[in-house]
């Protein structure tokens, strides 16, 4: 159709060109389409074709030329329809979308709000589990500790028993009238409260009769003698009067222990103490002073949470490291305090613990350690030696034994132990306020003697007793009281 338009308004121009010289002309081929073509004057040609033919043609083309016009102006408007119902499609489409968007945003929010309430109650849940896991512990703690507390209760009366019939064999043997004055202690103290805290408070007086008895050893000629000034190493010939430096202000300190590394490093001084309330199932805390001010004010530097609960009053402080036993085991560890880890741990072979062989006080103190001129010491019993105190060297870095020497001293029969020179020493009561150094045994000699220096509990009840060889003082916990001694060497 293109084409024929083309064709059409080039034949008009062609007619407007020449004028009525031009002529057209139409036949059929022979396929039956028609065929148009145009004829001008010309010099060759005699004649001309009829000019109303043409007319007749050009009318034709001119009718044709209107019902293409009429059909395209029919096809603008279809088009114009077809536009307008596109744009309403595309503006429903885009209410549509807008609804839907809104609908999209109302239950996205509807989901988020979901999402924190569950979160929440997911997090109320947590809690809960939480809080009945403590309860659930805290129970499984308590029926620990009630069970222990049965053991220990009925311990205590066989011990009791034991040292009732000790003391009437002593009455009637060797001292009648301390003997009943033991016995009507021991009664009127067996009526009373037997809680924790009262437990070895029971035996106070009955233990202090025959621990000086219990012994079957005889003195060592090679001890020795308890004469001479205080110069070096040497035997303890005197204890001083006790002078308190401050007063534990809760429960939790009625045992404790307190200590002054007698070798520090730095950043640590002869001035620095740590002290531990040992009152309580899971012992942690272990409170560090700078100097001797902070310590007697009571406001520490720094407080220590050790990865493991202590059990006992026996830790030291010894070159920047905490030695101490874990709880409800024979395990020795090495707390380095400036790392604030534990570097090492070590068993101690065939220890008893947690009650099997403490002092006479109770407390769990199976396993003691000890700082001398010689370094590092651990005091303990064993199976094999039915109770007797075992006393072994260790290495510092290690906790390794480095050497071990079998008392004949019982240790259930003494109230505590502390290591001076190479030496051990007893002390005979707990709780009495004329108690005394009692016994001594010589790593050197390897034998016992007994001794009989004044030892005064001013508060009555000693948990802890140390010796510090750099102040040559003795370090004690007495009744909530930290206390320390001064004390005399003889010559060697």
């Amino acid at each position: 159709m293109k084409e024929l338009v083309t064709w059409l308004l080039s034949a008009w121009m062609v007619w407007e060109a020449f004028g009525s010289t031009a002529r057209l002309h139409k036949a059929n081929s022979q396929d039956g389409s028609c065929i148009y073509s145009f004829t001008v004057p010309s010099a060759n040609e005699a004649s001309c074709t009829d000019p109303g033919e043409v007319m007749a043609v050009l009318g034709d083309l001119q009718r044709e030329s209107k019902s293409q016009q009429l059909e395209l102006e029919s096809s603008k408007a279809r088009l114009s329809l077809l536009e307008n119902l596109v744009s309403q499609l595309h503006g429903n489409q885009a209410a549509r979308s807008s609804s839907s968007s809104s609908v999209v945003s109302s239950l996205q929010k509807e989901v988020e709000r979901l999402k924190r309430e569950q979160a929440q109650r997911d997090t109320q849940v947590g809690r809960l589990e939480y809080t009945i896991s403590n309860l659930l512990r805290d129970k499984s703690d308590l029926q620990e500790d009630k069970k222990w507390l049965e053991e220990e209760r009925k311990e205590l009366g066989r011990r009791l028993e034991d040292t009732m019939q000790e003391v009437e064999r002593l009455r009637a043997r060797h001292c009648p009238q301390a003997g009943e004055a033991a016995s009507r202690d021991s009664l009127q103290e067996s009526n009373g409260n037997t809680d924790t805290l009262d437990y070895q408070e029971l035996k106070s007086e009955l233990v202090e009769v025959p621990a000086s008895r219990l012994y079957q050893g005889s003195p060592s000629p090679g001890l020795p003698s308890a004469e001479g000034e205080e110069s070096g190493c040497g035997v303890l010939i005197s204890v001083g009067e006790p002078v308190t430096f401050r007063r534990a202000e809760t429960i939790a300190g009625k045992y404790g222990v307190w200590m002054r590394d007698p070798e520090p490093i730095s950043p640590y001084s002869r001035e620095t103490t740590w002290r531990v309330d040992t009152v309580g199932s899971d012992v942690r805390q272990v409170f560090e002073y700078n100097n001797a001010d902070q310590f007697t004010k009571g406001h520490p530097s720094k407080v220590h949470v050790l990865p493991r609960s202590m059990e006992s009053t026996g830790a030291v402080v010894y070159r920047g490291s905490l030695y101490f036993q874990t709880r409800k085991s024979r395990i020795m560890a090495k707390y380095d305090l400036k790392t604030e880890v534990i570097t090492v741990q070590k068993e101690l072979p065939n220890a008893g613990y947690h009650g099997q062989f403490p002092y006479s006080w109770g407390g769990y103190t199976d396993i003691d350690f000890a700082v001398d001129e010689m370094g590092l010491w651990v005091i303990y019993s064993t199976e094999n030696v039915k109770g007797a105190i075992v006393l072994s060297k260790l290495d510092p870095e290690t906790i390794e034994i480095e050497q071990t020497w079998e008392t004949n001293i019982r240790k259930q029969s003494v109230a505590n132990a502390f290591m001076i020179c190479g030496s051990l020493y007893t002390i005979s009561s707990y709780s009495s306020p004329e108690a005394t150094v009692n016994f001594i045994y010589s790593t050197n000699t390897g034998t016992s003697a007994p001794l009989n220096i004044r030892f005064e509990n001013r508060y009555r009840y000693s948990s802890m007793v140390d010796y510090n060889p750099t102040e040559r003082k003795l370090l004690a916990w007495d009744n909530f009281n930290m206390v320390a001694y001064d004390i005399k060497l003889s010559k060697m």
